[in-house]
């Protein structure tokens, strides 16, 4: 028996290597994953249980932050610790609340400074914010991916081929992630609900263990507190202390972007509409509160258990307990079955910020139209992530505390830019003495990410080699992209509508561009005058005029609103949209297929420095109009029989 089979089955090739590439060029909001916005109602989810998705990437900082805070402060981790708790109850959680409130769909702080500034003054912002934002979700994965490494290495069961090899090992587990997003990710609540409920579990285990032994022991409690007035005498020098050092430990401060931009996953109520979402809303600030309470009780037992117990010398660099102090405890009772806990929600922690990084760059970068096609695509950006994972995890050597300072940064600058957002939007609802708190709040926060930047100033560097790589992308985007239509409808109003049907019904259709200048009948007059005597127009042929407002030239498309006017006797079509020569391309087309007839449009050659003309065009909507119209034209429509007809004089 003979089989046949496709021969493009027997030979793969590029064209379908490219579609298995290409496939599932879904818009932001329908991604899979943990940040998706869900198509279906059965996606969606009781708040605790999206919680537990959140704190796959928030209660995993547990497995590092302990030993980060005791190699920063010392003997003051305790105390620089309850610092960190307190900034996170009474500074980043009101602010995130608050995000939850004003932006509820998901698109997190970034979304609120956008509605804040206009223009292009709030598309670079973003793409600053994006850079961080990626930083901050990179390092997740990579830092993440380092201290599995550091479990997996450190357990007494690893195999001896593994030793020195942390950077290897760290390129395994991130190839091994990324293949899991190749294949493709579906709903992970219930894997994240059961890798936090068994973590937390262990940790409260290793945790109560570690206090019962400080209790039985007042010796530990008392040779710390020796320690501490010794180090630092009077109670103002170790507040002082803790709070120089407070910015070091910053980790402790990540999770709340991604609560709020896994938001859409929350069930709210029956009533619930895209205006009002309140149910959604509630069980979000729940989802953040809750998180941020168990995680505030974890931090100050989990600093103080391991402070007291752990000698000094095992946090250095090299040390049994660096970057895993709690496992170092938990070895005695728990060993390898903690141990495996850890490595799992550390690893399953870099798929939270895969997710959230194939639902951010897809939500902001194509509508700028900074984004090559390919960018909707959840594969190719799979492969880029993943490479660039690679890249920072050979320059940092898969080293925790190197990379703890980046991820700071990027954490810090988020809250900071959330703080602002909140300020803003708060102060524009007229609520000043709410607007003076989250100010209040937003300086902290800025001190913070200073303080840390100037300490440790590789978070800055990488973040701002992402941030000079996002707008080289994006704008090389724009400017590849920016002879597409960029119109996604087109709207005439009955006014437009039945003039363009009487023109047709005549036999033909010609149009006149119009810069507007002030609107007096003397303009359409020299108008009209230039079409029939330079452009040859007969006298007999009637005269539509385009007129063309932008608004807001930054963004890339958009539906085109077609209006009738009649001004001085002449007819006048005015249309709206974010650029003058793809409106009126996309208007041509879309008059041709609707009446059967190949339009005219007639044009005055732009005056000025033509690439000054195009560098307009580009970030204004204007300058060389005719030019872009005709090639835009020959881009979406190739037969030139089918062309429409553009003329310049």
């Amino acid at each position: 028996m003979t089989l046949t089979t496709d021969p493009a089955r027997r030979r793969p090739g590029p064209r379908r290597l490219r579609a298995w590439l290409l496939a599932g060029t879904e818009q932001a909001q329908q991604h899979a994953g943990p940040h998706a916005q869900p198509a279906e109602e059965h996606l969606l989810h009781p708040w605790w249980r999206v919680m537990c998705l959140t704190g796959v990437d928030y209660f995993s900082t547990l497995g590092y932050q302990p030993g980060i805070a005791a190699l920063a402060a010392g003997a003051v981790s305790p105390i620089a610790t309850a610092v960190l708790v307190l900034v996170t109850l009474v500074g980043a959680l009101p602010v995130y609340r608050q995000v939850a409130r004003d932006s509820p769909h998901g698109e997190g702080s970034i979304a609120m400074l956008e509605k804040e500034l206009s223009w292009w003054k709030g598309k670079v912002l973003v793409l600053v914010l994006l850079g961080f934002a990626c930083t901050d979700f990179l390092i997740t994965i990579t830092l993440s991916g380092a201290d599995a490494t550091a479990h997996i290495l450190e357990n007494p069961y690893a195999p001896h081929l593994l030793e020195g090899h942390q950077a290897a090992v760290t390129l395994v587990l991130l190839a091994l992630l990324g293949g899991v997003f190749l294949r493709g990710f579906t709903e992970a609540v219930g894997i994240a609900v059961v890798l936090v409920a068994i973590y937390l579990t262990l940790n409260a285990v290793v945790i109560v263990d570690a206090l019962i032994q400080i209790a039985t022991h007042p010796h530990l409690f008392s040779d710390w507190h020796a320690l501490l007035v010794n180090e630092h005498p009077g109670p103002l020098a170790l507040i002082g202390f803790a709070l120089i050092v407070f910015p070091k430990l910053a980790l402790g401060l990540s999770g709340f972007e991604t609560g709020v931009a896994v938001m859409p996953l929350v069930r709210g109520d029956p009533g619930d509409s895209a205006a009002n979402p309140a149910g959604r809303i509630r069980g979000a600030r729940a989802l953040l509160t809750t998180a941020a309470a168990i995680m505030a009780v974890f931090l100050i037992t989990s600093s103080l258990s391991t402070t007291l117990l752990i000698p000094e010398k095992e946090f250095e660099p090299g040390g049994p307990a660096n970057g895993r102090a709690l496992a170092y405890l938990a070895h005695e009772q728990l060993g390898t079955v903690y141990d495996v806990s850890t490595i799992a929600i550390l690893w399953f922690a870099g798929a939270s910020a895969m997710a959230g990084l194939l639902n951010l760059v897809p939500r902001y970068l194509p509508r700028y139209g900074m984004a090559p096609t390919w960018a909707r695509a959840v594969r190719p950006l799979v492969i880029v992530f993943t490479l660039i994972g690679f890249v920072v995890t050979i320059v940092f050597r898969a080293s925790v505390d190197k990379q703890s300072g980046a991820y700071a940064t990027g954490v810090l600058v988020l809250i900071t830019s959330a703080a602002l957002a909140v300020t803003l939007s708060t102060l524009r609802r007229g609520r000043r003495r709410l607007a003076v708190a989250f100010g209040a709040i937003a300086v902290v926060f800025a001190y913070t990410t200073i303080a840390n930047i100037i300490e440790r100033p590789d978070g800055l560097i990488i973040g701002s080699i992402v941030i000079i790589a996002i707008i080289a992308v994006s704008f090389s985007s724009r400017v590849a992209r920016s002879f597409e239509l960029r119109v996604t409808g087109v709207r005439l109003d009955p006014l437009a509508e039945r003039w363009v049907r009487e023109s047709a019904e005549a036999g033909a259709l010609h149009l006149v561009a119009n810069e507007l200048d002030v609107g007096d009948a003397a303009e359409y007059v020299d108008k009209v005058r230039k079409a029939r005597q330079e452009l040859f127009v007969p006298e007999e042929v009637p005269l539509l005029f385009l007129e063309v407002n932008v608004p807001d030239s930054s963004e890339f498309e958009g539906e085109l609103d077609v209006c009738g006017e009649d001004r001085h006797g002449y007819r006048i079509l005015s249309l709206t949209s974010t650029s003058v020569p793809n409106a009126i391309a996309a208007l041509l087309l879309h008059l041709r297929d609707t009446t059967g007839v190949r339009p005219n449009v007639y044009f005055e050659w732009s005056e000025g420095n033509p690439i000054v003309n195009f560098l307009r065009f580009l970030f204004f909507g204007a300058g060389e109009v005719a030019t872009v119209t005709r090639e835009v034209l020959r881009e979406a429509e190739p037969d030139p029989d089918h062309r429409p007809f553009v003329h310049v004089a």
